[in-house]
């Protein structure tokens, strides 16, 4: 017998939205994997071709996380389990 979890997950397979899902949940962990004080200062846009959009409210917040970037896609990848997010645009 399936769990749900697994039927869940090849409906969403076979439907072809998986990656929809998975970018969706990237979206929504970056609260989360960016952590408290990075979260006042941005918002999670959206993702378009592997690169996920982050709007900063100054040009000190971008400077700032550009040096943090790597660290948080490996950490969005890490709780995804697959490699959604390739790079990260602040805007």
């Amino acid at each position: 017998m399936e769990t749900l979890k697994t039927v869940l997950e090849k409906t969403l397979k076979e439907a072809g939205t998986e990656e929809v899902v998975a970018k969706g949940r990237a979206i929504t962990l970056w609260s989360e994997v960016a952590g408290k004080e990075i979260d006042k200062a941005t918002e999670a846009s959206h993702i378009e071709k592997g690169i996920m959009f982050i709007k900063t409210e100054s040009p000190v917040w971008r400077n700032e996380l550009m040096f943090q970037k790597r660290e948080i896609i490996d950490r969005i990848n890490n709780h995804l389990k697959k490699a959604t997010v390739k790079d990260i645009k602040f805007i």
